[in-house]
């Protein structure tokens, strides 16, 4: 067994897997990945099950050094900066951290939430069935919190492998989030076509129990409270301020505000993905093609290991590069026979 040291975090780095089910009646909700198609896809290149614990990295920065053996990872989910002792960690593919080798990752560039997988898994005990970080009730495993520098994983160690893997990709597709109208849209009669025909920003408040939006007031037809009922993943309730909260992965399982939508669970991932700050629109769907669409993502889920093959190209050493004099000569980035380094009597 080996070890992953957390040597550098942000607030918002976790370990998460598909979360715990079967436990909302005790009040306790699944908690889980926040996007769990770039979970899946992280788990698959590293050979895991693909709901299996991985670390949910936020949108900051982070690093891990290997101890007491190599370490493979795969990164997938939001792009950022990756690199391994100097050479670059591509995304949707696996990479080595050799004994005492450090991977350090740069801030998300064009979403929230990145996953780093490790080959062989993380080890810990399972709470409810999962180890799956909620720091508001105090669960998880192997911390009940999210990590911070200095904490140690053990991980698996990494297998002898021919090549490291890669994953075909694809384009999130750049469409409105859909959402089934209700279970309360009887509450806001005319205001249902604001909140759809609107553009709504996410605020820099949002968090994993709860991404709050603002746009123009959605009003409510009578009062804004109702005797509290059940609440899910995506359930979109409006307050008395009129500003709709998207429910994310640590929401409560009750709440007392009407609830005009629910994000579809097939989007849950896309939207989890929106940079606070970000616009985005929603587009009302039937349940049946909610449900058709439920059923598309759970077939791509079971075929990502028949998308992953062979890394091909070079990987970037980045230390190489910076010593490089790229200003005179045309170089080829990611060919380093034609990169020009200054010799140490050379004046600079």
């Amino acid at each position: 067994m080996s070890r992953l040291v957390v040597v550098t975090t942000g607030p918002a780095t976790s370990v998460q897997d598909a979360g715990r089910f079967g436990a909302q009646r005790y009040g306790l909700t699944t908690s889980g990945a926040m996007d769990r198609v770039s979970l899946a896809m992280a788990n698959s290149l590293a050979g895991n099950a693909p709901f299996a614990a991985a670390i949910e990295i936020g949108p900051f920065g982070a690093s891990f050094t290997a101890r007491h053996g190599a370490v493979r990872v795969a990164l997938s989910g939001a792009a950022r900066t990756a690199d391994i002792a100097g050479s670059s960690l591509l995304l949707n593919e696996t990479g080595l951290i050799a004994e005492g080798e450090t991977l350090k990752l740069g801030p998300a560039r064009n979403g929230m939430f990145s996953y780093l997988a490790i080959e062989g898994g993380i080890k810990g005990e399972p709470v409810f069935g999962s180890l799956s970080v909620n720091a508001r009730a105090d669960l998880g495993s192997p911390y009940p919190r999210p990590l911070q520098d200095g904490d140690t994983l053990d991980v698996g160690t990494a297998q002898v492998a021919p090549h490291e893997r890669a994953l075909d990709t694809f384009e999130m597709p750049q469409m409105p989030i859909r959402v089934v109208m209700g279970p309360q849209d009887d509450e806001f009669g005319a205001a249902c076509d604001v909140f759809l025909s609107s553009e709504w920003r996410v605020s820099a408040t949002s968090d994993r129990m709860g991404y709050r939006l603002e746009g123009p007031k959605v009003v409510h037809s009578g009062g804004h409270n109702i005797v509290s009922d059940g609440a899910v993943h995506g359930s979109i309730q409006v307050p008395g301020n009129g500003q709709p909260i998207v429910l994310m992965a640590d929401h409560g399982t009750t709440g007392g505000y009407p609830k005009i939508a629910t994000v579809i669970s097939a989007d849950l991932g896309r939207f989890a993905q929106v940079q606070s700050g970000a616009m985005i629109r929603f587009k009302a769907v039937s349940v049946e093609e909610a449900q058709a669409e439920a059923r598309k993502l759970a077939v791509f889920i079971r075929d990502l290991p028949g998308r992953i093959h062979a890394a091909g190209g070079s990987s970037l050493n980045l230390v190489e590069l910076q010593k490089a004099n790229v200003a005179g000569v045309a170089v080829n980035a990611v060919d380093a026979a034609t990169w020009q380094t200054r010799n140490a009597n050379e004046p600079q």
